[in-house]
């Protein structure tokens, strides 16, 4: 199948030639076709699947098709849980975008930055916004946004939405928006919460639901390889160099971790740049502008970057530091192997990681065996974490020694 057989215009399909997109993945192959008859759909396909695409060709069709109004009427709201994936979104909406008969104006509005330049860039309408759900209602509140013209809502990330606590500026959002409208609902699962949202705010539904598919997909080479947890950044460089890889994407447990692996990378000459929720907008920017353009070599990031980064040719992740959640895995390892390449990723498991590690392969049916490097064999063989619920009298690790512990696991 391809992209011209979906019903696209002249002008996406040309706008997609000039892209990596080679033919549409399944869940554009339903998708899209059934948004571009107006139907509503409910999307339920794994981390690197294309459910971006899937929703923004047919939102740049409807506005195509339809007649530019001086000032602009909203016609697209599409809602995402991160300031990082409302850039995302945004950005795949103007590139493509520019291919149009007539150029339409995309709006990305989210919190944590000034609200001010938001509210002049709105001045005169917009056609399409990208928003987190908080920013949205502040800048209704500022009467700079009115959602009664929306024909279109896409809830991208939606369990996301619901799990970083926005169920109640949904609602309030909602209830704002025309009772004839278009919804698009996109996620990597549905949980009880957001079922019940899609029967009661979706009519006849085209459903894909493609989330059932095996985790171990044929083009990403998984591997665990078992390292002390101080000599990991050591066999990252080693790594690397080995393999002569041009671009890798590792995560880390905290904020605190990105900016000292990343600078441990750079003192041994390694171009790397830390990228999380600390950071501000314009710098994430451009450490993904720079990583995508292959000036930075690795990005070292937290799990903001799970979800929603869409680089293309990204050959390698390395899980630094092990999710959190089983789930986070998936995301993760997701961000490589997208638009039908192949990818790597590499997890790095310790004597105190290993019961999780063992927890994240059960939960993903995985036979991952534990690697060693020549030259970075584990010293550690058992675990210096004991139960918080006592251990072995005796056997208790002192204060100091905690301390120590902690400070390993996040260096």
């Amino acid at each position: 199948m391809s992209f011209s057989s979906l019903g696209l215009s002249p002008a996406l399909i040309s706008a997609l030639k000039t892209r990596v997109y080679r033919a549409p993945t399944p869940i554009q192959s339903v998708a899209i076709p059934a948004a571009l008859q107006g139907r509503d759909v409910l999307g339920s396909a794994q981390t690197g699947s294309g459910k971006t695409l899937a929703f923004v060709l047919p939102v740049l069709q409807q506005l195509e098709n339809s007649p530019i109004s001086r000032p602009r009427r909203l016609h697209a709201l599409i809602l995402v849980p991160t300031r990082g994936l409302c850039a995302q979104v945004g950005e795949e909406l103007r590139s493509l975008g520019t291919h149009l008969s007539q150029p339409r104006k995309v709006s990305i509005v989210f919190g944590g930055v000034s609200i001010n330049p938001q509210l002049l860039r709105l001045r005169g309408g917009t056609d399409v916004v990208v928003a987190t759900p908080g920013r949205l209602l502040d800048l209704i509140a500022h009467n700079a946004i009115d959602l009664s013209t929306v024909a279109t809502l896409v809830l991208d990330e939606a369990d996301r939405l619901l799990e970083l606590g926005f169920a109640e500026e949904l609602g309030a959002i909602l209830a704002l928006l025309p009772r004839q409208r278009q919804n698009l609902f996109l996620s990597a699962t549905f949980p009880p919460v957001l079922e019940a949202m899609a029967r009661d705010l979706l009519h006849e539904p085209v459903r894909v639901e493609l989330s059932s598919e095996p985790l171990t997909a044929p083009d990403i080479v998984q591997r665990a390889i078992a390292v002390d947890a101080g000599r990991r950044t050591q066999l990252l460089r080693h790594l690397i160099a080995q393999n002569h890889w041009t671009r890798v994407l590792v995560f880390v447990a905290t904020k605190h971790a990105a900016e000292i692996v990343a600078d441990k990378l750079r003192k041994a000459r390694i171009n790397a740049e830390p990228f999380h929720g600390e950071l501000s907008q314009g710098k994430r920017t451009q450490v993904l502008a720079d990583f995508k353009a292959s000036r930075v070599k690795v990005v070292v990031a937290t799990d903001l970057a799970a979800r929603g980064l869409d680089i293309a040719e990204l050959p390698v992740v390395v899980n630094y530091d092990l999710p959190r959640s089983a789930l986070d895995y998936t995301h993760r390892i997701g961000r490589t192997a997208r638009a039908g390449e192949s990818g790597i990723a590499l997890s790095f498991v310790n004597a105190d990681t290993q019961a999780h590690f063992r927890l994240i392969t059960k939960r993903h049916r995985l036979n991952l065996p534990l690697e060693q490097i020549e030259g970075f064999e584990p010293l550690q063989t058992t675990s210096l974490i004991m139960p918080s619920g006592g251990g072995i009298k005796g056997k208790r690790q002192s204060k100091k020694d905690r301390l120590r512990q902690a400070a390993g696991l996040q260096h």
